[in-house]
Protein backbone atom coordinates (compact mmCIF):
# COMPACT_ATOMS: atom_id res chain seq x y z
CA UNK A 1 0.00 0.00 0.00
CA UNK A 2 1.40 3.34 -1.04
CA UNK A 3 2.13 5.57 1.71
CA UNK A 4 -0.40 8.48 0.77
CA UNK A 5 -3.32 6.12 1.20
CA UNK A 6 -2.10 5.25 4.89
CA UNK A 7 -1.94 8.85 5.92
CA UNK A 8 -5.37 9.28 4.23
CA UNK A 9 -3.61 11.73 1.14
CA UNK A 10 -5.27 11.11 -2.26
CA UNK A 11 -1.46 11.44 -4.20
CA UNK A 12 -1.68 14.68 -4.41
CA UNK A 13 -1.54 15.97 -0.81
CA UNK A 14 -4.98 17.11 -0.24
CA UNK A 15 -6.54 14.44 2.08
CA UNK A 16 -9.20 12.17 0.97
CA UNK A 17 -12.19 14.09 3.23
CA UNK A 18 -11.12 16.93 1.46
CA UNK A 19 -11.16 15.95 -2.00
CA UNK A 20 -14.21 14.06 -1.44
CA UNK A 21 -15.67 17.30 -0.29
CA UNK A 22 -14.51 19.22 -3.50
CA UNK A 23 -15.94 16.06 -5.74
CA UNK A 24 -19.24 16.76 -3.53
CA UNK A 25 -18.97 20.54 -4.95
CA UNK A 26 -18.43 19.72 -8.13
CA UNK A 27 -21.07 17.85 -8.20
CA UNK A 28 -23.72 20.13 -6.57
CA UNK A 29 -22.30 23.05 -9.47
CA UNK A 30 -23.10 20.46 -12.04
CA UNK A 31 -26.68 20.06 -10.41
CA UNK A 32 -27.44 23.81 -10.10
CA UNK A 33 -26.54 24.47 -13.64
CA UNK A 34 -28.29 21.52 -14.64
CA UNK A 35 -31.81 23.32 -12.53
CA UNK A 36 -30.34 26.75 -14.21
CA UNK A 37 -30.50 25.60 -17.98
CA UNK A 38 -34.15 23.72 -17.82
CA UNK A 39 -35.53 26.69 -16.33
CA UNK A 40 -34.57 28.09 -19.66
CA UNK A 41 -37.54 25.96 -21.03
CA UNK A 42 -39.78 28.22 -19.56
CA UNK A 43 -41.72 30.59 -22.36
CA UNK A 44 -39.39 34.16 -22.65
CA UNK A 45 -40.22 36.93 -19.79
CA UNK A 46 -40.72 33.62 -17.05
CA UNK A 47 -37.77 34.43 -14.85
CA UNK A 48 -36.20 31.30 -12.61
CA UNK A 49 -37.44 32.35 -9.52
CA UNK A 50 -41.26 32.34 -11.04
CA UNK A 51 -40.03 28.87 -12.38
CA UNK A 52 -39.21 27.48 -9.23
CA UNK A 53 -42.67 28.74 -7.77
CA UNK A 54 -44.46 26.82 -10.37
CA UNK A 55 -43.02 23.99 -9.77
CA UNK A 56 -43.26 23.99 -5.97
CA UNK A 57 -47.01 24.72 -6.62
CA UNK A 58 -47.55 22.07 -9.49
CA UNK A 59 -46.21 19.98 -6.12
CA UNK A 60 -48.54 21.56 -3.96
CA UNK A 61 -51.32 21.56 -5.76
CA UNK A 62 -53.94 24.11 -4.26
CA UNK A 63 -52.64 25.55 -0.99
CA UNK A 64 -52.58 29.20 0.92
CA UNK A 65 -50.05 31.62 -0.26
CA UNK A 66 -48.46 30.96 3.57
CA UNK A 67 -47.48 27.96 2.75
CA UNK A 68 -45.86 28.02 -0.62
CA UNK A 69 -43.45 30.66 1.16
CA UNK A 70 -43.07 28.73 3.85
CA UNK A 71 -41.99 25.76 1.30
CA UNK A 72 -40.09 28.26 -0.73
CA UNK A 73 -38.26 29.33 2.31
CA UNK A 74 -39.19 33.26 1.19
CA UNK A 75 -41.36 35.46 3.19
CA UNK A 76 -45.06 35.73 1.93
CA UNK A 77 -44.47 38.77 0.01
CA UNK A 78 -41.98 36.91 -2.21
CA UNK A 79 -45.00 35.06 -3.29
CA UNK A 80 -47.44 37.46 -3.42
CA UNK A 81 -45.21 39.38 -6.04
CA UNK A 82 -44.05 36.58 -8.00
CA UNK A 83 -47.67 35.15 -7.90
CA UNK A 84 -49.27 38.84 -9.72
CA UNK A 85 -47.03 38.59 -12.32
CA UNK A 86 -47.77 34.78 -12.89
CA UNK A 87 -51.06 35.29 -12.79
CA UNK A 88 -51.34 37.89 -15.26
CA UNK A 89 -49.87 35.75 -17.78
CA UNK A 90 -52.39 32.84 -17.15
CA UNK A 91 -49.84 30.46 -14.98
CA UNK A 92 -51.54 30.36 -11.94
CA UNK A 93 -54.44 31.30 -10.27
CA UNK A 94 -55.90 32.76 -7.05
CA UNK A 95 -58.49 31.82 -5.01
CA UNK A 96 -59.87 31.92 -1.55
CA UNK A 97 -60.24 28.57 0.96
CA UNK A 98 -63.13 27.55 1.18
CA UNK A 99 -63.46 27.49 5.11
CA UNK A 100 -61.70 30.73 5.45
CA UNK A 101 -62.42 33.37 3.06
CA UNK A 102 -59.33 35.57 4.21
CA UNK A 103 -56.73 32.96 3.39
CA UNK A 104 -55.42 33.06 -0.02
CA UNK A 105 -54.95 30.18 -2.12
CA UNK A 106 -52.72 29.79 -5.23
CA UNK A 107 -52.80 26.88 -8.10
CA UNK A 108 -50.98 25.98 -10.89
CA UNK A 109 -53.27 26.85 -14.05
CA UNK A 110 -53.10 24.30 -17.12
CA UNK A 111 -50.62 26.93 -18.89
CA UNK A 112 -48.79 26.62 -15.87
CA UNK A 113 -48.28 23.18 -15.81
CA UNK A 114 -47.09 22.94 -19.78
CA UNK A 115 -44.27 25.51 -18.54
CA UNK A 116 -44.01 22.66 -15.25
CA UNK A 117 -43.60 20.12 -18.21
CA UNK A 118 -41.21 21.69 -20.21
CA UNK A 119 -38.70 22.55 -17.53
CA UNK A 120 -39.17 18.82 -16.19
CA UNK A 121 -38.63 17.35 -19.78
CA UNK A 122 -35.83 19.58 -20.24
CA UNK A 123 -33.93 18.83 -16.82
CA UNK A 124 -34.61 15.26 -16.90
CA UNK A 125 -32.99 14.95 -20.46
CA UNK A 126 -29.88 16.51 -19.33
CA UNK A 127 -29.92 14.38 -16.06
CA UNK A 128 -30.39 11.34 -18.61
CA UNK A 129 -27.92 12.31 -20.86
CA UNK A 130 -25.76 12.57 -17.79
CA UNK A 131 -26.17 9.05 -16.03
CA UNK A 132 -26.29 7.49 -20.01
CA UNK A 133 -22.28 8.30 -19.66
CA UNK A 134 -21.72 6.22 -17.11
CA UNK A 135 -21.23 2.28 -17.84
CA UNK A 136 -24.15 -0.33 -16.21
CA UNK A 137 -22.39 -0.60 -13.01
CA UNK A 138 -20.98 2.77 -12.52
CA UNK A 139 -24.76 3.86 -13.33
CA UNK A 140 -25.98 1.55 -10.38
CA UNK A 141 -23.47 2.56 -7.86
CA UNK A 142 -24.01 5.74 -8.59
CA UNK A 143 -27.69 5.50 -7.55
CA UNK A 144 -27.08 3.56 -4.65
CA UNK A 145 -24.41 6.34 -3.24
CA UNK A 146 -27.06 9.24 -4.32
CA UNK A 147 -30.18 7.49 -2.28
CA UNK A 148 -27.71 6.93 0.91
CA UNK A 149 -26.75 10.91 0.48
CA UNK A 150 -30.16 11.50 0.19
CA UNK A 151 -30.91 9.26 3.33
CA UNK A 152 -27.73 11.24 5.52
CA UNK A 153 -29.29 14.50 4.46
CA UNK A 154 -32.44 13.73 6.41
CA UNK A 155 -30.62 13.33 9.87
CA UNK A 156 -27.65 15.94 8.89
CA UNK A 157 -28.11 18.61 11.13
CA UNK A 158 -26.55 21.36 8.83
CA UNK A 159 -28.48 20.41 5.64
CA UNK A 160 -31.49 22.01 4.54
CA UNK A 161 -35.08 19.67 3.86
CA UNK A 162 -35.18 18.57 0.59
CA UNK A 163 -38.86 19.55 0.35
CA UNK A 164 -40.71 20.46 -2.52
CA UNK A 165 -39.22 24.32 -2.44
CA UNK A 166 -35.79 23.87 -3.02
CA UNK A 167 -33.93 23.71 -5.99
Amino acid sequence: MQHSQLDGLDGTGRSEATAELEALERLTRVLVAVAWDSAHAAPRGVTFPQVRLLVVLDSLGRVPSARVAEAMGVNASSVTRLADKLEAHGYVERGEDEHNRTVVTIEVTQAGREVVKGVLTRRHQALGDLLAQLAPEDRAQANAAVRNLLAAAEHAPTVPAAGPGRL
